[in-house]
């Protein structure tokens, strides 16, 4: 009998570590299977970290390790064993796509437009100027005025109002990053040199040299310039650094959404911008699955809207996300998208800029 109970207690024994490891497989049925690696622009970073990003994309397969790097300097990276590139525009993007001879469409999950952040002393003095309108926290910068501004040397103390802010000194400029290295760098010389173009799209070597010497001001005033536009925001929110910087709408509306406050924080929408279309590079068929994932799946669309992305589309996701926040950003942007440059042209207007 006694050896009839052991058989029979190694029996359950046997069947309970059986029972557990099908229950802990059961369990982790929603775990992610496939591991994909990319490198994407800085400003993505956040989103990519979220615990309910991390969480989502888990639920569908997915775990994505990422490295940071410039947009345009990802065109200097071997992209040799990652599954895709996620750069912050279009333009370097294309390039990419085809120095890995990757087909086309490219996903584009989402984007976003360029915007300047000022305080509100700043921003008052331009209105005062007729440099930009102002309605509430956030208003709409005159491109043609600024540039007219920056062109004669103009500074802050040349400026109506100025005397009563004491940081308002030195020359008027917004600070950007390298447009040779950075997206946002690049994309803001794309906008100025169609306003002073005329309207029209720097398209060939006349244009260049027509607006060449007036990029170099508008990046020569600058000297040291940010990696990132994650650094510059990050010196704007800590009260240090130029009283007019560009950054991406997504950075101020992510900071809004976590419920996070700027002292007298106004966003100015130039009238003339450039949207920033983030846009996936596949390198792989795992790469091109997770961006087209990005685009369509509502959860992940919800969640970029929450980072402050604007989902391509309808893009009621962050209608909802910024429902709270419309004193500082445009639910419906209304102020008109210039036409970006070439890959070639942009990368020589830059060089320019920088006295390269």
């Amino acid at each position: 009998m006694r050896r009839i109970a052991g058989i029979v207690l190694a029996v359950l024994l046997i069947g309970g570590v059986v029972a557990a490891v099908v229950a802990g497989r059961t369990e982790d049925t929603g775990t992610a299977t496939k591991t994909v690696r990319g490198v994407i622009g800085s400003e993505k970073a956040e989103f990519f970290a979220d615990p309910e990003v991390v969480k989502a994309l888990a639920a569908k397969g997915y775990t994505v390790k990422t490295e940071t790097s410039g947009s345009w300097a990802m065109d200097g990276l071997d992209l040799n064993g990652y599954d895709f590139a996620f750069p912050s525009s279009k333009a370097p993007a294309d390039e990419l796509a085809q120095k890995y001879d990757v087909r086309e469409p490219l996903p584009r999950p989402f984007y976003s437009p360029l915007v300047v952040v000022a305080h509100r002393g700043a921003a008052d003095v331009l209105r005062q100027n007729g440099l930009a309108t102002l309605e509430g926290g956030r208003g709409v910068l005159d491109m043609g005025a600024y540039l007219k501004a920056a062109e004669s040397g103009r500074t802050w103390q040349d400026l109506k109002g100025a005397d009563k802010y004491g940081e308002l000194m030195g020359l008027l400029y917004i600070a950007t990053t390298d447009p040779t290295t950075s997206n946002s760098g690049a994309l803001y010389l794309a906008a100025a040199s169609n306003v002073a173009n005329g309207g029209r799209v720097v398209a060939n070597k006349a244009d260049l040299d027509r607006t060449a010497p007036l990029m170099h001001e508008l990046i020569s005033v600058q000297g040291a310039q940010q990696p990132s536009t994650d650094a510059a925001f990050r010196d704007f929110v800590s009260g240090v650094g130029n009283p007019l910087v560009l950054v991406y709408e997504s950075q101020v509306a992510a900071l809004l959404t976590e419920g996070q406050n700027v002292d007298d924080l106004v966003v100015l929408y130039p009238d003339t911008t450039v949207f920033s279309d983030h846009t996936v590079v596949p390198v792989t068929d795992e790469g091109r699955a997770l961006g087209e994932l990005l685009s369509a799946d509502p959860e992940l669309r919800e969640l970029a809207a929450r980072h402050g992305f604007r989902p391509q589309g309808a893009a009621t996701e962050f209608t909802a996300a910024t429902a709270d926040h419309t004193t500082y950003l445009m639910r419906k942007l209304t102020v008109r998208q210039a036409p970006v440059p070439t890959s070639e042209v942009l990368h020589e207007m830059a060089r320019r800029a920088r006295g390269q």
